[in-house]
Order: structure tokens, then C-alpha cells, then sequence
């Protein structure tokens, strides 16, 4: 026997024996009973796996006539969400079916199997029991249709990479490199092949790679956002490794039961940048519609869609308004500027634009427009008529005159009627349709302060968004505790629906630097090309405030408001002032952003209002070289944090609880559902069932 066959069997049986041990005392653990208790503490255990029939691991599977597979619980279960938890490894091209008989389930494969095939069938959080709905997390049965199982492992990370947070629910594909043609200029594996083995990160973007054999695999990873096992371009979150990997020759890496989200989770050897790849997405008019008299939609199947002409039978080409919605164009609004009753209710038409072919060429299209649109009463229309036919009916009875009230000015205009402004936050200003007529003179904006006690005319310009054409911003030089007010009198704008407004005011207020905090950073680099983005966002990172086009300097960000921030910092490798995304088929990985942290590990900045807060970034450290140690450690970081705020959120709960007289304590318990489907409870730490053991050159093993 040559020792790499010596080692994978040393590996197979210690951790099979180190499984049994962890999760086979479970089986006891929870009473058989179907009866719902009807006191005491809530039963949180899932359920407990009693037998399984064939055995797990069960080899020589016939591949023509697979046995029904019978899984029996210590109680009565019920199957939730199994399109969305049911995945087989490799895919089958019919899902197995389940079903429940007594205490267990019946799986019935309906595929004809391969040859020499490790399948693994993986339930999620789909198996519950039948009182509480305690989940059943990480449920697999695995078996062979040839003589051995495989059985080496690897873990790895899914992260978004302009988020620089967690991806959850991505699958990870593994190809066998040998077996398919290697990449070199562009590369196409994940639109030719099927992968041989499949994993799912869980919620915290960890995932456990189960089943391998001991070769090269080239692996990738996506955002199953609609559910459906398959990669879509312009849909899906891509990521992809610029290399194979083998987990014989991968370090040996600890896996753990998280007590507290109830999955496996494990520190990671590999680590996908997830990001947006739009390539593959087809050049099609998608849909089309008609929302509002004097609005059509039109829906590309890709970006920057290339359209020669639009032309409508009765709307002439200098009465309508291209308007693309979308920073890649693919959404686009087109606007009728005539008068509603020379609109008919379906506008017909044809647009000729590049279109992709059945063999994915761009060739020169026509495809009808057949825009209908049909007056619909709201609700709250219906009662206001009805109201209105009742108060005429009664003056018509009394002998009495009545007038219809003027009606509501239809023209939209979103604007705060108040608020703060300083020089990050002007006055924003959004109309429901474009503008034919914007008079901006005839607007006044005057301000009052300590030392300005009559009013004073303040110079003010608009801008226009580059990307929505209906949205403004007024901007002026404001004052910090100054008042303001606007006057914008009636009929200074005028829409393609030919509405105008009325007469607006607004007041407003000019912040006061002591009710916030500020935030200077002081950048380091040893690059002088070197160009990055500062970001600062809240806690949820959204974008608050940027700078670009930053280099080795000192800057500042004022007017933050109190609370949680976190600086994000963008490696702008181009100098173009925005994050660039990845290219899969062209192999180029996206630029990197990075969350900073202090000494301590710690991402988040709780600022405070009348503080100055002082943040050294050494972007030669945060743009270090990625390593698998330095991704453990970010991540260890963030999870102290996250059970530090926790406890914290804990303890102030039992504090509120005891003053309101409360001074008992629930008790709660976590299911466990680990590897292989082998259940129990437990109550244990975060990281509470460590597999160990010794990790030698070649060995898979977990420490």
C-alpha cells in the first residue's frame, strides 16, 4: 500500500471514529415521546437520526436501480423548503424525491447514477420536527456506486468583494482539472462542464467541502440568487481561484459546531472574491411596458445595449425622450412630451438595435413596440368620486348649487420640507417626469443667523445627476447654525406631462458642527502612484461619505453623524475614481477593498458627537498580500466583535428585565445537526466540538 493510500485511509477512519464520538452519545439525549409536553421549557432540540437504511457511507450502489433510502427520527418530522435545501453532489438531473412514512422519510432517486461515483445528498435545514419546527442543519447521506467512498476535505470563505463581507448560500463547484481543458487566454469552464463535487457556504459564508478525492480541482463559487443551481451572468455573484488545488497537499484547518447560528463552520484554506460578471448575458429587448400615460420601460438583457433608431406611428421622433435609468444602460425610461389627450392608449412602434443571434453574434435587429396604457381608479380615488356624487346628490335634492372642488395639482415634486444642510448634505430634489421648463431665477433662497438678522439673498446653482435625469441638487456655501428659506414660486417648472407646480417653501437649517464628530485619517503608502477611495459608511456599510483620487496625505471627514461608522478603503488600481468589478472570462480578479481595523482587530468606529477621531492607515499593511492566516484572523476579529455586542445587547436586556421586576432567567438549548446528519444537543461555546488531531505533509486532517 503506497503511503498517500496509507494516509487517506488513516485520515477516513480517525475522523469517522472522532465523528461517532462527538455525536453518537446524542442519540440518547432527547426522549422518544410524540406527545407535545405541555410544561416546562421549550423544546428547542432538533431531530435525532436513529437509523438509516441502507447504511451511510454504503457502497457498490447500483446505478441502474437505486434502493429507496429510509432515514427513521426518534419522533415525527415535517419537510420544509426541500427546493430551496435539497442539493445531491454531484447534481442530479432529477432531484430525488422525499417523502415522510412514520417517523422517518423515504428518498427515492430517480436518476440513472454514474459508475465509480461518490454521491452525497445534502437536506439543509429542511428535515424539522414536528412540534416546534426545530431544524435538522447539515443532514447528508452519502454513498458509493464503486468500492470506496471518497473522503477528503476542504474549506474555504465567500466573500463579496467591494462589501468585503460575507457571501452566504453561494455553491462552490469543484471540477477535476484533468478532465477538462485548461484555461489559458479565456476561460469557460462554468459554462461547458459540470463539477464533480458540490458545497454551500452557510450565512456566514464559510463553507465545508465534503467527498473529494485526493486531485487537482479548479474551483469556483457563485451567488445562487435565483435558487436554481446555476450560474447566471449578470444575476449571480462569480468567484473563481487563479490556481488548482489538491487537498492532499492542503494544511489541516479545524472545524467546529456553531452553537449559536446552529450550522458547522470551520476556518477557511480557500477564499473566493465574489463580484458581478456581466459578459455572458445576451443582447435581447427583454420586456417592455407602459406604467404611467407619459412614461414607456424598456428592459435589455445586458448592459450598454447599442440601438440605432426608435420610431413610433404617432408620436413624432422630437416628442419623445430617450432616458436610460441604469449605470450600464440596460433599463431605460422613455418619456412623451405632448399633451394627454393627444397620447392614444397604445403607442405602436419599432426599435432596431444589436441583438444576439442563436450562435451569440451581434447582428442589427427589429423588434415591434406595442405600448398600451389604460387609466386604472385607485381605491382611495374610487371613495373620494363617491364621496363627491353624494355631496351633489344631496344639494341637487335640497335645491342647493354645488361647485366641484378644484382638484389636487397633479405635478410631483419630492423635496424636504425641512431639515439639516452643511457641505456634505444639500437640498436634493427628484421630479416624477423630466423637465421641459426650469426657471431657475425666479427661485429666491435667503438666510438669517446671529449676525444676519434681516433676510439676505444667498447665491445657489443646481446640479443635475449624471445618471437620472429627474433628480437635482441645490447647493449653496451654508452656514453652519444659520436659518434658510426657500421660495420656489409657481410655475417655475413644467414637465413633458405639461403639469407645473405650485408655489413651494421650504426651511432649513444649518448644521451645527458640535452635534457631530469628525474623522481624520492620515494615509500611508509606500506606492506614489498608488491610487485609493476612501469610503466611510455606517455600521450596515452604506456609503456616508468619499473621498478620491487619495494618496499618501491627511484628510477629513466633518459632519459625521454619531454612532457606528467604518472606514472602507478602495485599491483604485486604474486611478478612475470607482471600484472596477471582475472579469471570469478574461481570469482578472476585481479590485480589492479592505475594511480597515485597528490594533485590536476591530472594524467598527463608534464615534461621538464634538469628538475628533484620528485613523492611521498604513495601506501597504491593508493591502498586504492575502493569506489564508490573515483571512482566519479578520475573520476571528469580526466574530469577537459580533459576541462582544451580543453579550452586550444580552446583559442590557436582563438589566431592562430586572427593572420591570423580571428576575427570571430563560433557559434555553441549541440544536445540533452535524456532519453526516448525526444529531444531538448541546449548549457549548462557539466553538464547542473541535476535531483535532495531527497534521503531517500530505494530510487533510482537522487540527
Amino acid at each position: 500500500m503506497s503511503r498517500g493510500t496509507d494516509i487517506t485511509r488513516r485520515i477516513t477512519t480517525s475522523l469517522s471514529a472522532v465523528i461517532v464520538l462527538l455525536f453518537g452519545a446524542a442519540l440518547f439525549t432527547k426522549c422518544a415521546s410524540t406527545m407535545t409536553p405541555t410544561g416546562g421549557p421549550k423544546d428547542t432540540i432538533p431531530p435525532v437520526i436513529m437509523f438509516m437504511t441502507p447504511d451511510n457511507f454504503s457502497t457498490n450502489i447500483d446505478t441502474l436501480h437505486p434502493p429507496k433510502i429510509y432515514v427513521e427520527f426518534d419522533e415525527y418530522v415535517q419537510i420544509k423548503d426541500l427546493q430551496k435545501e435539497l442539493y445531491t453532489s454531484p447534481a442530479m438531473k432529477k432531484q430525488p424525491s422525499v417523502t415522510r412514512r412514520g417517523k422517518g422519510i423515504v428518498i427515492t432517486i430517480k436518476d440513472t447514477l454514474r459508475p465509480d461515483i461518490t454521491y452525497a445528498l445534502n437536506f439543509g435545514a429542511s428535515i424539522c420536527d414536528n412540534n416546534e419546527g426545530n431544524p435538522l442543519h447539515a443532514m447528508r447521506y452519502v454513498f458509493s456506486t464503486g468500492d470506496t467512498v471518497d473522503s477528503m476535505y476542504m474549506s474555504g470563505y465567500t466573500a463579496d468583494s467591494y462589501k468585503a463581507d460575507s457571501v452566504s448560500k453561494s455553491f462552490i463547484y469543484f471540477f477535476i482539472a484533468d478532465s477538462i481543458e485548461r484555461p489559458v487566454e479565456y476561460d469557460s469552464t462554468m459554462f461547458k462542464y459540470k463539477p464533480h463535487v458540490i458545497a454551500r457556504a452557510e450565512k456566514n459564508g464559510i463553507f465545508i467541502a465534503q467527498n473529494l478525492k485526493p486531485v487537482d480541482y479548479r474551483i469556483y463559487a457563485f451567488e445562487d440568487t435565483n435558487n436554481n443551481m446555476m450560474y447566471e451572468p449578470s444575476v449571480d455573484q462569480i468567484g473563481f481561484l487563479d490556481t488548482t488545488y489538491n487537498p492532499r497537499y492542503m494544511p489541516g484547518f479545524s472545524i467546529w459546531f456553531d452553537s449559536l447560528r446552529h450550522y458547522p463552520s470551520a476556518d477557511p484554506q480557500l477564499y473566493f472574491r465574489m463580484f458581478m460578471d456581466r459578459r455572458f448575458a445576451r443582447q435581447t429587448l427583454s420586456s417592455q411596458e407602459r406604467p404611467q400615460r407619459h412614461k414607456a420601460m424598456l428592459y435589455f438583457g445586458a448592459a450598454n445595449p447599442e440601438v440605432k433608431s426608435i420610431l413610433f406611428d404617432s408620436i413624432p421622433e422630437d416628442k419623445f425622450i430617450y432616458d436610460p435609468q441604469t449605470v450600464g444602460k440596460d433599463t431605460v425610461a422613455i418619456w412623451f412630451n405632448l399633451p394627454p389627450e393627444e397620447l392614444p392608449d397604445t403607442i405602436k412602434g419599432t426599435i432596431t438595435y444589436m441583438k444576439h443571434d442563436s450562435v451569440n453574434n451581434l447582428v442589427e435587429s427589429s423588434d415591434k413596440l406595442r405600448l398600451a396604457w389604460k387609466y386604472t381608479e385607485s381605491k382611495e380615488e374610487q371613495k373620494e368620486r363617491e364621496r363627491l356624487e353624494k355631496e351633489r346628490e344631496k344639494a341637487e335634492k335640497n335645491g342647493e348649487s354645488w361647485v366641484e372642488p378644484e382638484k389636487e395639482n397633479p405635478f410631483k415634486l419630492t423635496i424636504p420640507a425641512s431639515g439639516e444642510v452643511n457641505k456634505n448634505r444639500h437640498v436634493d430634489l427628484e421630479f416624477d417626469y423630466p423637465l421641459t421648463k426650469f426657471d431657475s431665477t425666479l427661485i429666491t433662497l435667503t438666510m438669517t443667523s446671529e449676525s444676519v438678522t434681516e433676510p439676505k439673498n444667498v447665491e445657489y446653482h443646481f446640479v443635475q445627476d449624471t445618471l437620472n435625469r429627474r433628480k437635482y441638487q441645490l447647493r449653496a456655501k451654508w452656514e453652519a447654525k444659520a436659518k434658510y428659506e426657500l421660495t420656489i414660486p409657481a410655475g417655475v417648472f413644467n414637465n413633458v406631462a405639461q403639469e407645473q407646480n405650485d408655489t413651494i417653501r421650504c426651511t432649513y437649517d444649518g448644521s451645527d458642527p458640535e452635534k457631530y464628530a469628525i474623522v481624520n485619517i492620515k494615509v500611508h503608502s509606500s506606492k506614489p502612484k498608488a491610487s485609493y477611495i476612501l469610503q466611510l459608511t455606517n455600521a450596515q456599510g452604506k456609503v456616508q461619505q468619499e473621498i478620491k483620487s487619495v494618496k499618501s496625505g491627511s484628510y477629513r471627514f466633518d459632519f459625521v453623524t454619531a454612532g457606528d461608522v467604518m472606514l472602507r478603503v478602495v485599491e483604485d488600481l486604474n486611478g478612475n475614481g470607482k471600484w472596477d468589478t471582475g472579469d471570469m472570462v478574461l481570469m482578472r480578479q476585481p479590485e480589492r477593498t479592505e475594511i480597515y481595523k485597528n490594533d485590536e482587530g476591530i472594524e467598527t468606529i463608534t464615534t461621538k458627537a464634538n469628538w475628533e477621531f484620528d485613523i492611521e492607515v498604513n495601506m501597504d499593511k491593508l493591502f498586504a498580500p492575502i493569506t489564508m492566516e490573515s483571512v482566519i484572523k479578520m475573520l476571528n476579529d469580526r466574530e469577537d466583535e459580533r459576541l462582544k455586542k451580543l453579550s452586550e445587547e444580552m446583559a442590557k436586556k436582563r438589566q431592562q428585565e430586572q427593572k420591570k421586576g423580571n428576575g427570571q432567567s430563560g433557559q434555553s438549548g441549541f440544536g445540533f445537526g452535524g456532519l453526516g446528519g448525526m444529531g444531538g444537543g448541546t449548549t457549548g461555546g462557539l466553538r464547542s466540538n473541535t476535531l483535532s488531531g495531527t497534521g503531517a505533509t500530505g494530510n487533510n486532517m482537522m487540527r
